[in-house]
């Protein structure tokens, strides 16, 4: 206790106290606030300050002329192959550069500083696979041709960003080179075959569905453990491709049918092109952003489509790990884990938040460690590679159809059927797989001993071990998204003539039971023909269709007037999602999750309460049940707002939608780029195309953002021009671009 005399100043320092305390807290207060702008102004720019940009590509001379026609397609002519992808980047940077934008912030880890939570998932991914790290480890290794043409293409967008400043969305973004080109194919082509069906629900800790291929039976007794998953989004991929021999067609014409279906927006919505050098390219179709190679159309003799398939291209290991988690155990040694921790920005608001993600890697290869303690690895086929990017860039100038295969040969290329066509009239269908070569006596369909060296596999099947057909006797190959035992009628395969170790899917769609139907009962199949099949809005009543319609019959809806009267509707359906027939709109809303269920191998959802949600939605937006499908289902850009058939896994495929506040279903997915390619006898080549919007999807004030949705319902084409003297008698614009 103090001692001190008091005083007037002691008497009065309660006060002073107070007026102190009072200031203090005002200084606290103020230090707070300032403290708390400190931090949001950091959190508004650190992360483009974080980032550094790559080093820029070798300074060299590009020059690529630009023809773009009625429709604004971009045919590109440059001496060089590197000049042609110049001019492609420079050309689909006009057009889209905000999407492009997308892709390359992906490959440098920092789309989640554009796309928020969702993006550093993929920011997540791509340090998981060790994308980057394989773009630096292999790009020197590649061809000196391929890498010339990767750092022209970065060249091209690095130019488009210098000259349009104002429409960059991250700092320190530009300027790209060729490894990070490398990067975003090493991180995207693992889409395909659905590796992030696997890699996502293991992270999230999620139940696991079942895997595709076929089951495999150790012995009499055991049984199967936990299977893998193949998640929702599986149910985005699809794609339809025809081929039809000259024996077939009726009038002697090879034709070739590219009917994908992508999303109509994003990183993997299809861009069309034409492009030409003096090294020996031209070739016409469609490619990627962020890609210097057209993926998939024809050049003057030949020609392929693509899609998806499913394989069992991925193992699941589950490791032992030590308790500091620092090692993991190998045939009873013990082997270290490698950890690395990466920082991760996902953007909310108008702020970036940074976190810290460990990621780790054992022998097998990429390692997720789950909330419990678990550690899982997973190697799949393909893994760390990029040979890809060398066999895009060969396969445009393949002259020939064994020269075309023996690109494929090389297993350069991880995943996706090849459907293929060419002048001399030949038609063929590989299904392309990096498939592991797995020995006997491991359940591969289920998770796989961590500690048992003999379960990691180090190679690849041998490429004519996968299913492939070439010629069939029937005079047509198809392929819908269906197991490859199904794609030429009375030459189909047997589903016997390879291994069950493969994993190839035994599966079926609708559109594919739908095809064989069609295509087996036409005597020919010509040009006429061909289209009615491909826009053939049908559905056959077989598999989950047929389930799905069986169940609606069979629910006790009588304490329900409006169920019952939907129930009535649906038992009078045509099935056809061609707008006509009543229904159609009812039938729309309950096949499409049926349709994603089944596709994932999930169980079917509950009928009557997927019967009471469609119900409820017609009557709420539109008061009545036997609202016409071309009312409900609408090709939306803008201000172009149309009407749309087809239906989720129909030919005619208007697969995914967003449901918008007036009701409406906006399509977002389905029939994307599509092209009839012609090889007439004595006649040059010749071909046709189309897609849902136009040229510039994401700019509102170009006359090509939705120039080409008004033929896209209408079932019609419009016309390639592919022969230079073609484009120049079509051009609208013509235009040199140079790196000068």
């Amino acid at each position: 206790m103090s001692t001190q005399p008091r005083t007037l100043a002691t008497i009065a320092d309660p006060l002073a106290e107070g007026r102190r305390t009072k200031k203090l807290r005002a200084w606290i207060g103020w230090g707070a606030l300032a403290l708390l702008a400190l931090t949001l102004l950091v959190l508004l720019v650190w992360e483009g300050i974080a980032a550094e940009a790559s080093p820029p590509p070798p300074e060299r001379d590009y020059r690529a002329e630009i023809i773009r026609d009625q429709f604004g397609v971009p045919h590109i002519y440059g001496k060089t192959d590197a000049d042609v992808a110049y001019g492609l980047a420079r050309a689909h940077a006009e057009d889209d550069f905000f999407t492009l934008q997308d892709v390359v912030a992906m490959t440098r880890g920092r789309y989640g500083a554009i796309a928020g939570t969702e993006g550093a998932q993929l920011d997540f991914a791509l340090a998981l696979l060790d994308a980057r790290g394989t773009a630096q480890r292999d790009y020197p290794q590649l061809p000196a041709d391929t890498r010339a043409v990767l750092e022209a293409y970065a060249s091209g967008l690095n130019d488009h960003a210098a000259a349009h400043p104002g429409e960059l969305k991250l700092a320190n973004l530009f300027p790209v080179n060729g490894e990070d080109i490398a990067a975003g194919f090493a991180l995207r082509q693992p889409l395909f075959f659905g590796l992030f069906n696997t890699v996502g629900p293991l992270v999230a800790d999620e139940p696991l569905n079942r895997e595709f291929g076929p089951r495999i039976i150790l012995d009499a007794e055991s049984a199967p453990p936990a299977p893998l998953p193949q998640g929702e989004d599986a149910a985005n991929v699809g794609s339809n491709a025809f081929a039809i021999a000259p024996q077939k067609s009726g009038d002697g014409v090879t034709r070739l049918v590219s009917n994908s279906h992508q999303p109509w927006r994003g990183g993997v919505a299809w861009y069309e092109a034409v492009v030409e050098s003096e090294e020996g390219l031209h070739f016409a179709g469609a490619t990627f952003p962020g890609s210097p190679f057209i993926f998939l159309g024809h050049n003057e003799k030949l020609g392929w489509t693509n899609t998806v398939n499913r394989p069992d291209m991925t193992d699941v290991y589950k490791l032992v790990v030590n308790e500091d988690e620092t090692e993991y155990r190998l045939d009873g040694k013990w082997l270290p884990l490698e950890r690395e921790d990466v920082t991760l920005a996902a953007k909310i608001g108008p702020l970036t938040v940074p976190a810290t993600r460990s990621i780790y890697r054992s022998v097998h290869g990429p390692v997720i460690r789950q909330d419990d303690g678990d550690f899982y690895a997973i190697r799949y086929g393909g893994m760390y590679s990029i040979a890809m990017l060398d066999a895009y860039y060969r396969l445009p100038k393949a002259q020939s159809f064994e020269e075309w295969r023996g690109i494929l040969a090389t297993h350069a290329i991880p995943s996706t059927n090849f459907i293929y066509a060419d002048e001399t009239g030949n038609i063929a269908y590989i299904y392309n797989a990096s498939i592991p070569d797995r020995p006997e006596g491991y359940d591969w369909r289920g998770i796989l001993p961590g500690d048992e060296s003999a379960a990691i596999w180090n190679g690849l099947v041998d490429y004519d071990a996968l299913p492939q057909y070439k010629n069939p006797g029937s005079g047509y190959l198809y392929n819908a998204n269906n197991q490859p035992f199904f794609a030429a009628g009375s030459s189909d395969l047997s589903p016997d003539s390879v291994a069950p170790e493969m994993g190839v899917e035994l599966t079926m769609t609708n559109r594919a039971f739908r095809a064989d139907k069609l295509m087996r009962e036409a005597d020919t199949i010509d040009r006429e023909t061909l289209e009615r099949i491909k826009y053939d809005t049908g559905y056959e009543r077989k598999d989950y269709v047929a389930d799905l319609f069986d169940a609606i019959a069979g629910l006790d809806v009588s304490d329900d007037p409006q169920l019952l009267e939907a129930q009535s509707l649906l038992a009078g359906w045509d099935f056809k999602a061609d707008g006509i027939g009543t229904g159609d709109a009812l039938a729309l809303l309950m096949i499409r999750e049926a349709m994603g269920n089944r596709y994932n191998n999930e169980a079917a959802p509950d009928t009557r309460e997927q019967l009471e949600a469609a119900v409820d939605h017609l009557m709420t937006h539109f008061g009545h049940l036997d609202v016409p499908q071309g009312e409900l289902l609408r090709l939306r850009q803008g201000d172009t707002d149309l009407p749309l058939d087809g239906g989720s896994d129909t030919l005619r495929a208007s697969t995914l939608w967003d449901v918008e506040d007036d009701g409406r279903l906006a399509v977002r997915h389905g029939d994307s780029f599509l092209m009839f390619v012609e090889w007439a006898p004595g006649k040059p080549v010749s071909s046709e195309s189309i897609q849902p919007y136009g040229q510039a999807i994401t700019r509102p004030d170009s006359m090509h953002f939705a120039d080409q949705a008004a033929l896209f319902v209408m079932h019609r084409l419009k016309p390639v021009h592919f022969w230079r003297s073609d484009a120049r008698a079509n051009s609208r614009v013509r235009y040199t671009v140079s790196s000068r």
